[in-house]
């Protein structure tokens, strides 16, 4: 089983990240063969400062290997070391149907909140699908609001596949429903987009200032929550808090007496110790960048023995060799 995902360097990663995507992919590394990169070419529809990316993607190679990624078990590398994806892009490009991408759910998102869109926004699902075909992925691991790209990948690949003949490995999403949408600060899904982000590392004076400030309706702390099991706190604690903390937690916000003061306190102090492993290893990693540095080449060269055959197949069987 070959499974792929990647991951934008678009600023700093999030809970959002972790749960949606990082974790689960740092526990399939251990069930096939895992192919993870970080995508700095999408990060370019949204993105304009070439220091900040370059910033942001060390900084993501470093979460990840803090997280837990083993580059022994995996391969870990930046897209855009692997050219191939964007000569792919083009291939699948020319058979992609424009209603196909104007369905798409991230698009008419994005235009609807007045964000602005470009060509690379409006085509990020056939990069997308290059992505994912170039290793014959099986299994892509994505968050709930990825899935139809995924179903737009497949997409393109059967229609290739009875363009040409087949070529493509037809992929499946892999959703972890119970953490597939981890709420922000303010209730919606938490998004570098929205602003409403808790990230993974930073200083502790700022995260805490970010728990602290989640948006909570206005009933006063005696007042009994019959509904806490709804409370966004309450959802991001039980993600990060031992199961019989965040049930005491819940319990007291249904009986009353508990207020959401304690609740973020709670939730903070949760977080704090979630990470802290993976901080001290992070610590460790900002001062041997050079290893870093080594992972990240060393998954590309590897990334590009699998992704130069396909796309040979690819040329092969559209007729460009």
């Amino acid at each position: 089983m070959r499974i792929l995902s990647g991951i934008q360097p678009s600023g700093a990663l999030h809970l959002g990240n972790f749960f949606g995507m990082m974790r689960p992919a740092i526990e399939l590394q251990n069930q096939g063969d895992a192919y993870y990169f970080i995508a700095d070419y999408h990060s370019m529809t949204s993105l304009f400062d070439a220091a900040a990316r370059r910033k942001n993607c060390l900084d993501v190679a470093l979460d990840f290997l803090a997280c837990g990624l083993d580059p022994k078990r995996s391969v870990f590398f930046r897209q855009s070391d692997v050219p191939e994806h964007c000569e792919l892009m083009w291939i699948l490009s020319a058979i992609t149907p424009m209603g196909l991408l104007e369905r798409c759910h991230s698009y008419k998102d994005k235009t609807s909140r007045g964000i602005p869109i470009n060509h690379g926004l409006f085509a990020y699902p056939v990069l997308m699908a290059a992505d994912i075909l170039i290793y014959d992925s099986n299994v892509v691991p994505v968050g709930r609001d990825q899935k139809q790209h995924v179903e737009v990948t497949r997409d393109i690949a059967i229609k290739f596949n009875e363009a040409y003949g087949t070529t493509f490995v037809v992929p499946e999403p892999r959703i972890r429903e119970e953490v597939a949408v981890v709420p922000g600060t303010d209730g919606q899904k938490m998004s570098k987009s929205y602003g409403n982000t808790i990230e993974i590392f930073g200083e502790e004076k700022a995260l805490r200032k970010k728990v602290m400030s989640i948006v909570m309706d206005s009933r006063t702390p005696d007042e009994p929550k019959p509904d806490a099991d709804q409370n966004n706190a309450v959802k991001l604690l039980q993600l990060v808090a031992p199961a019989d903390v965040a049930k005491s937690v819940e319990e007291k916000l249904r009986a009353g007496g508990f207020g959401y003061g304690d609740l973020k306190k709670a939730l903070f102090e949760n977080y704090w110790n979630f990470f802290a492993e993976a901080r001290a290893r992070r610590k460790e990693l900002e001062g041997n960048l050079d290893y870093v540095h080594a992972v990240l080449k060393e998954g590309a060269d590897r990334a590009r023995a699998v992704a130069s055959k396909v796309l040979k197949r690819a040329r092969q069987a559209s007729g460009l060799e």
